[in-house]
């Protein structure tokens, strides 16, 4: 579990790594430089995490075939995940670019902030295909139990965006663009390395290269029920950042930030979630129910404990975060409280990521789409309160880190409790 589950902490914590590094660069170009990172951050994130179950469905049916013994099929699953990626990411540049403006304007971000978000979301669509293959490449590493290359691919991809933000930002004087080409770069990249692995692993077991449409359609079919859960999953934060935007622009930067840090905290738990998924798609690909479950309990342990610790690591931390993030004075005091509540609720989310692995290992969709569909329906009332009650992005970060999460953890401690996730063979179904 352990060996899985390390080196898969350094590669979920990329991506919010990518974006500390923009925020963090940004940050002290200006308060409307930062507020448009945040509109246009939001959506990328958004659009991309939609497609997140391109890692996580391939993870699953991997790990399954590796169970069963079948390696050529759990190679032949993956590719089919990675042709799925470049298509669907194709399509997505080819709608979200001419859409820009007004994607941004309907988000209502300020008109300080705007072209920011604007110039910064047209740029880094440019990289969606490669987020998307590097997302099915991954999986099929994982679903492999192979968390080392992802991480080793993540170190360097993080390191050159780093290199290239730096160059950009400052030493040319492209500002926001320069943060955005200079992402773009690094993610196709990745997809690059990614790719020569996973098609090197699949020309050594002779699966073929060539999209299968029956491959496709499994891909996408294992893949619809966790579209929704991720879509409910993005509609609570959508609706917080947009409420956030409404307050002002300190609110939302500030609103930023925390997200920014939610992410980073949220990745870093989920690398135990990440070693679930691998180990219980193997376990019941296997038809072995009794590891699976012993697995599963082991998991919610090192949730609890991983959430504390980090939990006593961002209260001592918040300072340093103040100063790291942004020299404004108004922004800095809506950020503190925020760090405090997310602090308290790190335990509960450790929990949260877990059990959410340990479906999605199942390949039990259909449960973690109906749960979080129920998460939504509670959580977004009480988050449209906020502003109409006065309250600020303290209260809004009180929504989302306690009722939202709280209401995760009924419903998913709820389903591991009982057997029928516990689907054992080379398909779920």
């Amino acid at each position: 579990m352990l060996a899985l589950a390390l080196p898969a902490f350094g590669s979920l914590v990329a991506e919010p790594l990518f974006l500390m590094a923009d925020s963090a660069m940004i940050g002290h170009l200006g308060t409307a430089q930062l507020a448009g990172l945040g509109v246009a951050a939001a959506l990328l994130t958004t659009v991309v995490n939609v497609f997140v179950f391109l890692a996580y469905a391939t993870t699953a049916s991997v790990a399954r075939s590796v169970g069963a013994g079948d390696l050529p099929t759990a190679i032949r699953r993956g590719m089919d995940g990675v042709w799925l990626a470049l298509l669907l990411g194709v399509a997505l540049v080819a709608v979200l670019v001419p859409l820009t403006p007004a994607v941004v304007d309907a988000f209502g971000a300020s008109a300080t902030a705007a072209p920011h978000a604007v110039s910064y979301l047209r740029i880094s669509a440019l990289g969606i295909p490669a987020m998307l293959m590097v997302l099915a490449a991954t999986g099929v590493l994982r679903g492999l139990q192979d968390t080392r290359t992802p991480l080793l691919v993540a170190l360097g991809g993080f390191g050159a965006n780093i290199a290239l933000n730096a160059l950009l930002i400052y030493g040319l004087d492209q500002g926001v663009a320069g943060s955005a080409w200079g992402s773009v770069i690094a993610q196709w990249g990745m997809a690059a390395v990614y790719l020569r692995v996973v098609v090197r692993g699949a020309r050594a077991h002779g699966a073929d290269l060539r999209p299968s449409a029956a491959g496709l359609r499994s891909n996408a079919r294992a893949g619809v029920p966790l579209l929704v859960r991720t879509l409910s999953l993005r509609a609570v934060m959508l609706i917080a950042t947009a409420i956030a935007a409404r307050l002002g622009d300190a609110d939302v930067a500030a609103h930023q930030i925390a997200l920014t840090i939610w992410t980073l905290l949220a990745f870093a738990l989920d690398a135990v979630a990440i070693a679930g998924q691998a180990i219980i798609g193997r376990y019941l690909g296997a038809a072995d129910r009794a590891g699976a479950r012993e697995a599963c309990r082991r998991m919610v342990w090192w949730g609890a404990v991983g959430g504390a610790a980090l939990a006593v690591l961002l209260i001592v931390a918040s300072p340093l975060a103040l100063r790291l993030f942004t020299g404004d004075h108004e922004v800095r005091e809506q950020l503190l409280p925020v760090l405090l509540v997310m602090a308290v609720t790190q335990p509960v989310a450790g929990v949260v990521f877990v059990l959410d692995g340990v479906l999605m290992g199942a390949g039990d969709g259909r449960y973690l789409a109906g749960a979080m569909l129920l998460t939504l329906l509670v959580f977004a009332p009480v988050a449209l309160l906020v502003p109409v009650l006065g309250g600020g992005v303290t209260a809004l970060w009180a929504a989302i880190a306690g009722l939202m999460m709280g209401t995760r953890l009924l419903t998913l401690g709820l389903r591991t409790r009982t057997g029928r996730w516990m689907v054992t063979g080379a398909s779920p179904a």
